[in-house]
């Protein structure tokens, strides 16, 4: 199990759609390790809930082949090369400076433009298919929009759930049609787990406001509270991080430009944001980031393997999951404005060599690592002007 993931967190480049296409090769067609419905039921239970949906497959499938054991092997081998790549460059960021240093991170700062601008289209077409998700989202991006508090957004989702309930189309949840994988007992324990440490870590980090309880905190929250895919934790990490003083934006977009250059799944962005965050002792930040933010999904995605089907059949359930899934959009579309697009375009070159990333993206014609690299030697280039 641990060969197999760590290949695939060495070579799983383009995102959790493309990753769950490298799973469904890897795992079902290569070696058989579950039917192509049971896969297909898994990925259907991971898309509704929060967290890193690829992470959570691969968690679930190593669970369904080899135990918890499996299940913990599953997800450091596909977690590894990309948390401890961005580690290093958390590292490396703080020993060098000067106009090259500056103008690589402004560089990274467009491809997030690029990276955020992408998503923002891609989820605006999948989420909002009618005018009730679109007006949710306009809304959400309002409030954002107007105020750039971490409560805004949690407002912003609280919104868009009660919205759905009242004038949505529930979301299309198929069953979870494989025999569970996790116990009655084990799934409730989860989901307590889950539901205890959300407030809980709250409480401690408002008594405890400058230690690693509270960097918990942040990440936890954040990956409790991603819906739509792996982007939509920019805006919350964000608004956590930066006016709070863990990071200056420089830093927190040069974070998210580098995470598009390493394989595997855009939640290992904690391990640099968590590295940067704690300047006098980067590993254990680091490894409080990294766990923090994917413990909720994964016990999610514990809880729901056995509760799903039950509550997959409440149709009003599943109309508030449409609402928050458009709110997600308007919340990501607020963030492409404020911070990512006021921190890194500067001039009209920007503009151009944004618009090119995007375009270069979106035809999936050049590899994201090439497309970061074309950006930060672009803007090293304008530097020397």
């Amino acid at each position: 199990m641990l060969r197999v993931a760590l290949r695939l967190g060495l070579t799983s480049f383009g995102g959790p759609i493309a990753h769950l296409g490298y799973f469904e090769r890897a795992y079902v067609r290569e070696r058989g390790w579950l039917s192509a419905e049971q896969y297909a039921a898994l990925v259907g239970l991971c898309q509704i809930l929060p967290g890193p949906t690829s992470s959570q497959v691969g968690f679930l499938i190593g669970l369904h082949r080899a135990g918890w054991r499996g299940a913990l092997l599953a997800w450091v081998g596909f977690t590894l090369p990309s948390a401890l790549l961005l580690y290093a460059g958390a590292r490396l960021a703080t020993h060098v400076q000067g106009p090259l240093a500056g103008a690589t991170v402004h560089g990274l700062k467009l491809v997030a433009v690029a990276v955020v601008a992408q998503a923002v289209w891609s989820m605006a077409r999948r989420l909002c298919t009618d005018a009730s998700t679109g007006l949710i989202a306009a809304c959400a991006a309002a409030l954002l929009l107007a105020s750039n508090d971490s409560s805004a957004q949690l407002a912003a989702l609280a919104a868009g759930f009660t919205a759905g309930l009242l004038w949505c189309r529930p979301a299309g949840v198929p069953p979870l049609e494989t025999e569970s994988i996790v116990q009655r007992r084990a799934a409730w324990l989860a989901l307590v787990a889950f539901a205890v440490l959300l407030p809980g870590l709250s409480l401690l980090a408002w008594r405890y406001p400058h230690g690693g309880v509270a960097l918990a905190q942040v990440f936890y929250r954040a990956g409790a509270l991603v819906f739509g895919g792996g982007h939509v934790v920019l805006p919350l990490l964000q608004a956590a991080l930066v006016p709070t003083g863990w990071l200056s934006d420089d830093a927190f977009l040069g974070g998210y430009g580098l995470a598009q250059a390493v394989p595997g799944p855009l939640f290992t962005v904690a391990a640099y944001l968590g590295a940067s965050a704690v300047p006098s002792a980067p590993t254990s930040g680091a490894l409080i980031a990294l766990i923090a933010i994917f413990l909720p999904g994964l016990l999610l995605a514990v809880a729901g393997s056995s509760l799903w089907t039950a509550l997959a059949q409440r149709s009003r359930l599943r109309a508030g999951i449409t609402g928050v899934n458009a709110a997600v959009v308007g919340i990501l579309a607020a963030a492409l404005y404020n911070p990512v697009w006021t921190s890194a375009v500067r001039h009209p070159a920007d503009i151009a060599v944004a618009g090119g990333a995007l375009v270069l993206l979106a035809t999936q014609r050049v590899p994201p690592l090439v497309v970061v690299l074309l950006c930060a030697a672009a803007s090293i280039v304008g530097s020397l002007r």
